[in-house]
C-alpha cells in the first residue's frame, strides 16, 4: 500500500479536529491499530481504509490520489509494479484516482497465494468483481464461490464476503463498488 496513506489520513482526522478514539469507535478499528497506520508501521486492508472514509468523510480514492488535481479524465499506465505486491496480502490500486465525487469505485486487486480477509466483512452499496488472472475464491454468507479468469460476481455488499486466495499463484481482479450517499 501507498505510505502516504497513513500521513493522509492523520492529516485529514487533524483538519476535522478528530481524535484517534473517534475514529476507532465509528469503525471498531483499535486505537494502536490507527495509530500505527498512521505512523506508517501497520499496512491497511481495503475493508479498514472504507471504515476510516467514512469515518472521515471521503471517498477511499482520496488516500491513493498522487495529486489534489480533478480531472474530468485519467489515463493510468503502468499500475502494477512487482515489488508493490510483494510487500502485503493484498496489493489494492484505486483506478478512480483525480475523479473528482465519482459515483462509483473502481479498484485493481491482487492476492498473493494464501491471502484472506480473515473475517468476512459487510458494508452498504453493492461490488462487482471480474477476475483478471487466477482462481478468486469467494465467500458470501458462508458459501464459497471459486471464480475463475473473465468470471464476474454481482453481490449486494451487506452480505458478509470474503476473498480468498487458495492457490499458489497472484489472483488479480477488479472490484467495483458503489459508493454509499
Amino acid at each position: 500500500m501507498n505510505d502516504s496513506i497513513g500521513v493522509k489520513m492523520k492529516s485529514l482526522r487533524k483538519e476535522r479536529k478528530l481524535t484517534l478514539k473517534q475514529i476507532a469507535d465509528q469503525t471498531n478499528l483499535s486505537i494502536s491499530f490507527l495509530s500505527q497506520v498512521e505512523r506508517l508501521k501497520s499496512s491497511i486492508t481495503l475493508e479498514s481504509l472504507k471504515k476510516i472514509s467514512e469515518a472521515l468523510g471521503v471517498n477511499p480514492s482520496y488516500f491513493f490520489s498522487e495529486s489534489d488535481e480533478q480531472t474530468a479524465s485519467t489515463v493510468m499506465r503502468n499500475i502494477i509494479s512487482k515489488t508493490n505486491t510483494m510487500h502485503n496480502q493484498f496489493f489494492y490500486r484505486d483506478l478512480a484516482v483525480n475523479i473528482e465525487n465519482p459515483l462509483f469505485n473502481p479498484i485493481l486487486v491482487l492476492l498473493n497465494p494464501g491471502a484472506n480477509r480473515e473475517d468476512s466483512y459487510s458494508h452498504s452499496g453493492q461490488e462487482f468483481l471480474y477476475v483478471l488472472e487466477g482462481t478468486l475464491t469467494i465467500v458470501i454468507d458462508k458459501e464459497e464461490h471459486d471464480l475463475n479468469p473473465y468470471d464476474c460476481i454481482f453481490l449486494e455488499s451487506t452480505t458478509p464476503h470474503n476473498w480468498i486466495n487458495k492457490t499458489d499463484s497472484i489472483v488479480k481482479f477488479l472490484c467495483i463498488s458503489s459508493i454509499p450517499v
